[in-house]
């Protein structure tokens, strides 16, 4: 099972010594494995031994289903944590000095893989790490803006991953919005301009927006603990709510949920574990199904012998607009047929 540990700073290296147990070091070369998600699945598991590293840098329901859909994968392909695998598994709760010294933390031990699910965790852990250790990233908006990678087709080197975005996606969004609620003219948005993907993916709305001469209205924060305050300020501001994939906003969404209901404010998300929550409406994809893919590239890594290097950074490419019927109802908006039109799978992102 997940096990989530807060890092409490340098305390925890008395931990170093036993993290190493139970693991061979090879990472590439296993060779005569069964593809990722393959013939080899939870029953069957590799004779070999693996350890992990996850560096995951706040709990909220798009990263933990990312984390457990890496988990999937790799025990869809005979990898199972408990028998052939030992994951060591940290949470920077959302503190930057946390994240750099879980990244200091990881490198100095001996992994087989390492993961850093966000962008502030992929960051530390490519600082971090000077050998040659594999690194995945997931949930990375941007991986070049936030330097990374410094090529998506052929990355090189020893990392790779998925990034969480596709632009499309916010530009259907926000196409969305401006067709199917012709009275938003100003669209407020709650965000940490201290996480460069939410910057990168504010930058991408706002210039959407403009095309249909809606005006982007922000509403700061530094942490969590300031976004319900943020959402209350745009009241009378904003005729609706939108938020990026940004990890301290995300993290306190119920009570941009709250705001929304008790103001009959239209809230849309750009992720659909949100959506899921009580946000109105977004185009996106499972967060599960993400962190699969992340998954897939890491038997690559540790069964099939690929450098991890050679392997390209992926973005979702199904996407679709996900509407929740009940927040519709608690945000005052009428779902008309126009909209359900704009969902190609009505059976699953129609949310009841």
């Amino acid at each position: 099972m997940k096990k989530k540990k807060i890092w409490l700073g340098l305390s925890l290296s008395l931990m170093l010594a036993a993290a190493g147990c139970g693991s061979s070091n090879n990472s590439a070369g296993n060779g005569g494995a069964a593809s990722p998600g393959g013939t080899a699945g939870a029953g069957s598991t590799d004779a070999k031994t693996y350890k992990i590293a996850v560096s995951q840098y706040v709990e909220h329901p798009s990263l933990d289903a990312t984390y457990d859909g890496i988990i999937a994968a790799l025990k869809d392909a005979g990898i199972v944590e408990g028998q052939n695998l030992t994951v060591d598994f940290e949470n920077a709760q959302a503190d930057q000095a946390n994240n750099l010294s879980i990244a200091q933390k990881i490198a100095s031990e001996d992994n087989d893989l390492v993961i850093g699910i966000a962008t502030p965790p992929a960051q530390a852990l490519v600082q971090a790490i000077k050998n040659d250790t594999p690194i995945l990233f997931a949930a990375v908006t941007d991986p070049i803006d936030a330097k990374v990678v410094s090529n998506l087709e052929h990355p090189g080197g020893n990392v790779s991953g998925a990034s969480d975005t596709n632009p499309e996606a916010i530009t259907k969004l926000m196409d969305f919005i401006a067709t199917q609620f012709p009275k938003v003219k100003k669209l407020g948005l709650i965000i940490n301009e201290g996480e460069p993907n939410a910057v990168v993916m504010a930058a991408k709305a706002k210039a959407a927006l403009d095309k249909h001469g809606i005006e982007l209205v922000k509403a700061p924060i530094t942490n969590t603990s300031e976004v319900k305050q943020a959402a209350e300020s745009l009241i009378g501001r904003a005729d609706a709510l939108y938020i990026t994939l940004d990890n301290s906003v995300v993290s306190g969404v119920d009570s941009i949920i709250q705001v929304a209901n008790e103001n009959k404010l239209p809230f849309f998300s750009s992720d659909r574990d949100t959506v899921e929550k009580g946000a109105f409406a977004t185009v996106g994809f499972k967060y599960f199904d993400h962190g699969y893919q992340v998954g897939q590239m890491a038997v690559d890594v540790l069964k099939n012998g690929k450098k991890i290097g050679d392997l390209p950074v992926t973005v979702q490419q199904k996407l679709d607009v996900i509407l929740n019927m009940k927040a519709a109802a608690a945000q005052g908006i009428e779902v008309t047929d126009a909209m359900k039109k704009e969902v190609a799978d009505q059976a699953n992102d129609i949310i009841q």
